[in-house]
């Protein structure tokens, strides 16, 4: 008897001391959450058109550099980003005279980053987006000339680079980003979107950050015909928003985005 009263004893403890354990990490959320500013450059896995998609449909994406943390954390290229649709709206043509056109919408937000065992909360707002033929040229060497062997880089929303030199200048000159051998880093320059909406901008960085193919400069929509950024999800939401007056939104499969944490 005395050794059953023991045992429930020190299972009690255990269980206090687990109790405890689960309140500490709760009282430390923050440790999960990538801080900001960090920047994610990704690629689209799978298309989502606002025509077939339903709140809640999964939105998967990957890395596509490495993402230095300021802990001293790593997120390897390939890391998987995991969000949701929170709001999706087809086109629908209105033939009324002088009808003011209701958009087509396309609303995504990221919570999740992982790689392995590795899960980390992330509050995201879009920084530049771009469709896929203008994905796929940015991450491939252009010959210029017959004399260019090496080929030039170029990356989305502007800036050219020789793949063999490390410093990326601008057109005065001056360094703007490297080119290293885990991908291209720079501190992000503050811009402005220069689509229907001059009202959204980007914010600069004091940091470096992982920018992939997009320069550092980049800021809106690049290379989808008729679409244009209504909301970045900077405002904390971590929601952005894709519309279009023209046709419904589709963001396709090969499509690559530079987002940033926001608070």
């Amino acid at each position: 008897m005395r050794l059953l009263l023991y045992k429930y004893s020190a299972m009690i403890g255990i269980l206090a001391v687990a109790a405890i354990c689960v309140q500490s990490a709760a009282a430390a959320p923050g440790e999960k959450d990538v801080p900001p500013p960090t920047a994610i450059p990704l690629r689209f896995e799978r298309s989502v058109d606002a025509e077939k998609a339903r709140p809640g449909d999964p939105v998967i994406a990957k890395t596509l550099q490495v993402i230095p943390l300021p802990n001293g954390v790593t997120l390897p290229r390939g890391s998987i980003l995991t969000g949701r649709v929170v709001e999706a709206r087809a086109f629908q043509f209105d033939s009324a005279p002088y009808a003011r056109q209701t958009p087509s919408i396309l609303s995504i937000h990221f919570d999740r980053i992982q790689n392995g065992d590795l899960a980390l909360n992330v509050n995201l707002s879009l920084r530049a987006i771009a469709d896929p033929i203008l994905s796929r040229e940015a991450a491939t060497p252009h010959y210029i000339e017959e004399v260019d062997a090496r080929g030039t880089m170029q990356l989305i929303g502007g800036d050219e680079f020789d793949p063999f030199n490390e410093p990326i200048l601008a057109a005065d000159g001056s360094i703007i980003a490297y080119n290293r051998k885990h991908g291209v880093f720079a501190h992000l320059i503050a811009a402005k979107n220069s689509q229907l909406d001059p009202s959204i901008s980007c914010l600069g960085t004091d940091s470096e950050q992982s920018v992939a193919i997009f320069s550092p400069r980049a800021c809106g929509v690049y290379g989808f015909s008729g679409i244009y950024l209504s909301s970045t999800g900077q405002d904390g939401s971590g929601a952005f928003i894709l519309a279009s007056t023209h046709h419904s939104v589709k963001l396709y499969a090969g499509s690559t985005a530079l987002l940033q944490v926001v608070k």
